[in-house]
């Protein structure tokens, strides 16, 4: 590290000139990166995704996407009985007009169920091509006005759906240049009072680089394999939050070594040998969270794993280049005022610490009570997604929903399966689902476009929706009802998805656990050379991410304060990707204010020689920085929540508050609690562990003294 920082300080001139390019790169490349960005949710080798994929090979239409339900109202005191043929013909005229759509109703299945109790409204289900452009806009503008030119004189006409209600929710959400904005803004206001100097605009520009060479790295891989257009928001907001944080931690302790009167050179060298290492443990441990995700097999998740590793290395890159480079030159003139000074450990933070060390036992037991009620919650957790009662609560597809609701339809209509069979045998497969359990009916549509190489498909419609773990079971009865039948080529639609989704990841999910566990647990002995030291942070950090996942069953699936602050009713599920993304994100944004505690804890004690005072001046000197750094990347997080969508807006809370729990509740109180009560224990490391870790060995015998 001392060699880097000497480099970087010789060469700083270069350094700031290579750094420029690489922002007018990222600049002229970053909407390049973006447009490349794709949907894709497939489960390769799962059955509902290879069925998915037959079905929108041969029929280019459905398979891969929910349907749009469309509905036409006759007008009042008429009834559809008596314009069954007006309203037949109003429904394959869109499927005429809008290409890749296939309409299912009753004129082509001769089911009178397509219609509500009322008999003034009909419906029918129309299935389209899947898009993996993030930036196309829905069809369903184009498809209401089709259904409007061609509707009966006086008929009211209505478009909804799994999409259409979730762009209803979406529709005042921000854009990522205005969540960026108001991240950016949250930022500076912390940053602000952290340093009380114009030196508050150095993390803000470290960040902007990071965020840019970013996207520059991200378009390569794009290149090589789909990348998630969740990526984008990453990587803004994410990246914003991170590259903060790291140039926060590298300038705090630089600026403390100057307040220890060093000369700039001296402390932009120290704050590299002891900041930077912590930022480099940090950036690794953050990247194998989420390099984790690519033992799963999907590919938007690996690829999201891919990308976001990304942020961290970019965030350690500039913040070990592009920061010494600035403060080796400008930051003694930046840092003005100087109303803060760095050279003594916060009163407040250590006479915190010290009162935790004192009532150890005590500060243990109320944040374990703490952690421990949330996870009572997080064990009713239910997998898949958001139900159509938390996603649009106004517009026109809720409108068009709330009237079929109101004619006694179910809102199963939403989560069709969709049965591929060979056409001869589409009646007999049909008539053996439609006494399956849970299911309301199963129909065959015959005419244009409802058959191809010789292949129906019997859409059948559940009793329910079909969108979590708990409400698949239909779906599991009606694979099984055809399974061995004749005819049969496979099931596809949401609930089949959900139940790869289960089978395919979460069944790969203690692999991915244990890959990370191990490498964080070998890099963690190495820096602070110790084996309980790491083994408690990573206990500690599954206890945390248990936690969070039980404040995502309070807060969404039960909806206990969703609906007060984001207008969105209880999702009865966690969306199927959401708890994945958490753990792989927030164990490695977590692990970074352990490792930046225990660091300056451990140099302390090398310093020092005991536990308990090391704790309270690491503690002291780290409790500002932590909690500063913490609320940054909730600030970040509250921008990403303010972004379209249940799923973005459940994510992002859902990082936002494991962050101030992790900062808080796990690392002010447990941590240091912890630490106490090992007292030198904590720095055992024996000596076959230090010869596999090529460390120096701490044994047994040298505990006894080693107790603070």
């Amino acid at each position: 590290m001392k060699k880097i920082a000497e480099f970087v300080l010789r060469h700083r001139r270069w350094v700031l000139v290579g750094w420029l390019l690489v922002l007018v790169a990222g600049v002229a490349l970053t909407q390049k990166t973006n447009s490349r960005l794709v949907i894709d949710f497939s489960l390769p080798g799962q059955p509902g995704t290879q069925t998915a994929n037959q079905i929108d090979a041969d029929f280019h239409a459905g398979g891969k996407t929910a349907p749009y339900i469309l509905t036409v109202t006759m007008p009042a005191g008429q009834t559809v009985t008596g314009n069954e043929t007006q309203v037949g013909q109003t429904f394959a005229a869109v499927q005429q007009n809008v290409p890749q759509t296939r309409v299912v109703d009753e004129a082509n299945t001769g089911d009178k169920a397509f219609r509500t109790k009322d008999d003034r409204t009909a419906y029918a289900l129309m299935f389209y091509r899947f898009n993996h452009d993030p930036t196309a806009p829905l069809q369903t503008n184009n498809i209401r006005a089709a259904l409007t030119k061609a509707a009966p004189p006086g008929a009211a006409v209505g478009v909804t759906g799994e999409d259409a209600l979730a762009v209803g929710d979406s529709s005042g959400g921000n854009g990522v240049l205005a969540e960026v904005g108001l991240g950016a803004i949250g930022a500076l206001a912390v940053l602000a009072f952290v340093f009380a100097s114009f030196l508050a605009l150095l993390p803000m520009v470290v960040a902007a680089v990071s965020i840019l060479t970013t996207f520059i790295l991200l378009l390569p891989l794009t290149y090589l394999t789909d990348v998630s257009f969740i990526v984008e928001f990453l990587v803004a907001l994410i990246g914003l939050g991170v590259a903060i944080d790291y140039s926060l931690i590298f300038v705090t302790r630089w600026r403390e070594e100057r307040d220890h009167g060093r000369d700039n050179h001296d402390a932009v060298v120290i704050a590299m040998e002891t900041a930077g290492k912590a930022v480099v443990f940090s950036g690794i441990t953050v990247a194998i969270g989420l390099l984790a995700l690519v033992v799963l097999p999907v590919p938007f998740m690996r690829s999201i794993g891919l990308g976001g590793a990304l942020i961290p290395l970019a965030s350690v890159l500039t913040t070990l280049t592009l920061t010494p480079a600035i403060l080796g030159g400008i930051g003694p003139r930046v840092d003005w005022p100087k109303i803060r000074h760095e050279n003594k450990a916060s009163r407040s933070w250590s006479r915190w610490a010290r009162t935790v060390v004192q009532h150890r036992l005590v500060a243990a037991g109320v944040a374990a009570l703490s952690l421990g009620l949330l996870f009572v919650s997080f064990l009713g957790i239910k997998i898949g997604l958001a139900s159509s009662s938390s996603l649009a609560r106004n517009g026109h597809a809720y409108e068009a929903l709330q009237t079929l609701q109101h004619g006694g339809v179910s809102t199963g209509l939403l989560t069709p399966m969709e049965v591929l069979v060979k056409t001869p045998d589409a009646q007999a497969v049909a008539a053996r689902i439609d006494s399956v359990d849970g299911v309301d009916r199963a129909v065959v549509a015959t005419g244009a476009g409802q058959t191809a190489n010789g292949e129906s498909i019997v859409v059948v419609i559940p009793d329910e929706e079909t969108v979590n773990s708990s409400s698949v079971g239909p779906v599991r009865r009606v694979k099984s009802a055809t399974q061995g039948m004749s005819g049969v080529i496979g099931v596809a639609g949401i609930g089949a998805d959900q139940i790869d989704f289960l089978k395919a990841v979460y069944g790969n999910f203690p692999l991915m656990l244990t890959i990370i566990a191990l490498l964080t647990f070998v890099l963690l002995a190495r820096a602070f050379r110790s084996i309980v030291l790491p083994l408690k942070a990573i206990l500690l950090n599954l206890i945390t991410l248990a936690a969070t996942l039980g404040f995502m069953v309070l807060f969404w699936q039960y909806g206990h304060g969703a609906q007060a602050i984001f207008g969105v009713h209880a999702t009865g599920a966690v969306t199927f990707w959401i708890p994945l993304m958490v753990f792989a994100f927030l164990f490695g944004l977590s692990m970074d204010y352990e490792v930046f505690i225990l660091a300056r804890i451990r140099e302390e004690y090398s310093r020092s020689g005991s536990t308990d005072e090391a704790v309270v001046e690491g503690i002291g000197r780290t409790g500002r920085l932590v909690t500063s750094a913490a609320l940054i990347l909730f600030l970040a997080f509250i921008a990403l929540a303010s972004g379209p969508g249940t799923d973005l807006k459940t994510f992002a809370s859902a990082l936002g508050f494991g962050i101030l729990l992790d900062a808080t509740i796990v690392r002010s109180m447990l941590v240091p609690a912890l630490v106490s009560l090992f007292g030198g224990w904590n720095w055992w490391m024996p000596g076959w562990a230090a010869r596999i870790l090529r460390v120096d060995p701490q044994p047994v015998t040298a505990i006894a003294s080693a107790s603070g």
